[in-house]
């Protein structure tokens, strides 16, 4: 029997992008493998999202490749991702959930049962008949973290999926974030919380001005940071 095609590892080879003159990503070499969450930091315009949009197979780079689980140009079947900022459709969370079951190819005679499973998974279950853009900033974030899953990824990535939620909302998803890794999904993540970072990283991808600066288990990335420039963030420094 043919073993399942799997997606890991995701292997960035002296990768570069460039957009409007500007270079976004700057020969990164970077192995995103199964396991505990990689988790991207860095300051403001380091190139996070774009290095997301990438692995997901939204944008292509304009040197150097991209492999998925040894495969180029794969289709991205085995992957979602939320970004920062949902859009939620005008139905209900359940709505919502079952518009992405359809989209993943789930017989209709399956969805209603799946969307309920969802809505549990992320803490919806009762608001699962609410308009979706009725709820609050954090539940909008799980109810799109439950589409993200409709279609049972390999890989989830997270475009800072915590950003301006309170300490409560924040625990949600996090949790959310713990119940997935469970199930055996890659979560590739960014954040600006270097807490956050602490409490769910495996390893750690430091980017600066579109560079990897440091790339390490989470442990050792906080404890001992192998560069100046990681010190310094972890400090609380600005990176210029």
């Amino acid at each position: 029997m043919r073993a399942p095609l799997t997606d890991l590892p995701i292997v960035l080879e002296d990768v570069s992008l460039i957009a409007g003159g500007v270079t976004i990503l700057d020969r990164i070499s970077l192995a995103v493998a199964a396991g505990s969450p990689t988790v991207l930091v860095g300051p403001n315009g380091a190139g996070k999202t774009t290095l997301l949009r990438l692995i997901m197979g939204l944008v292509s780079p304009l040197h150097g490749r991209v492999t998925w689980g040894g495969r180029e140009n794969a289709a991205p079947t085995h992957r979602s991702i939320v970004f920062q900022r949902p859009v939620m459709l005008r139905r209900s969370a359940a709505g919502n959930i079952r518009y992405a079951l359809a989209a993943a190819g789930v017989p209709r005679a399956k969805r209603d049962t799946r969307a309920s499973e969802l809505c549990a998974l992320v803490g919806l279950d009762g608001l699962s008949e609410r308009p979706a853009r009725k709820l609050s900033g954090g539940e909008q974030q799980r109810l799109a973290l439950a589409r993200a899953l409709a279609k049972e990824p390999q890989i989830l990535l997270l475009d800072e999926p915590t950003a301006s939620l309170d300490p409560a909302a924040t625990k949600a998803i996090e949790d959310v974030i713990r119940a997935v890794v469970g199930r055996g999904i890659k979560v590739v993540m960014s954040t600006h919380d270097l807490h956050e970072a602490k409490r769910l990283a495996g390893d750690i991808v430091l980017m600066h001005r579109g560079r990897v600066i440091e790339s390490s288990p989470a442990d050792a990335f906080f404890c001992a940071p192998r560069s100046e420039d990681a010190r310094r963030f972890i400090a609380g420094e600005l990176l210029v």
